[in-house]
């Protein structure tokens, strides 16, 4: 068996009257989301590098470029589901996913199941194959004073 290894990084700002979607899954009764040119779901713009890494097919931003209209407020569950569509994918499957989201607010411990589970469907996987965890920055920088969310993403793949 061939096995890959992907990375992946993303972050971005939270601001007020915007939801909030981390895996695809919309977290409730929040007033603020996180801003950017698509809906920018944090977590799986972080998988959609990890997954682009792993095959060496460049980066989110180079498939769906934030200066294209087209992807304006784009449901990034749409962008996942592109990537994992593309020709160069098709002969290779997620192993394990190993995510860590760092937000100081909202407190995520609750929400961990359902987005493990809005992971393991989007990606048609096993709930077991995807971890996530959530970390805070202890009051440091952007992430540590709650103006902004980020994640890490390891992935292997196989075929």
């Amino acid at each position: 068996m061939r096995i890959r290894i992907g990375q992946g990084y993303d972050i971005h700002r939270l601001v007020e009257g915007r939801k909030l979607r981390l895996g695809g899954y919309t977290l409730p009764e929040q007033t603020r989301g996180l801003l950017g040119h698509s809906d920018a779901d944090v977590l799986l713009h972080a998988l959609i590098d990890a997954l682009l890494g792993a095959l060496a097919l460049g980066d989110i931003g180079q498939w769906f470029s934030d200066r294209d209209p087209q992807w304006k407020d784009a449901d990034s569950a749409l962008l996942l589901k592109t990537v994992l569509e593309a020709p160069q994918l098709q002969a290779w499957k997620l192993l394990n996913l190993d995510a860590t989201i760092i937000a100081q607010e909202p407190r995520l411990q609750a929400h961990i199941p359902a987005i493990r589970q809005s992971l393991a469907d989007l990606l048609r996987c096993d709930c077991t194959q995807v971890s996530v965890k959530a970390k805070t920055n202890e009051g440091l920088d952007a992430v540590g004073t709650g103006q902004a969310i980020a994640v890490q993403v390891v992935l292997l793949v196989g075929h």
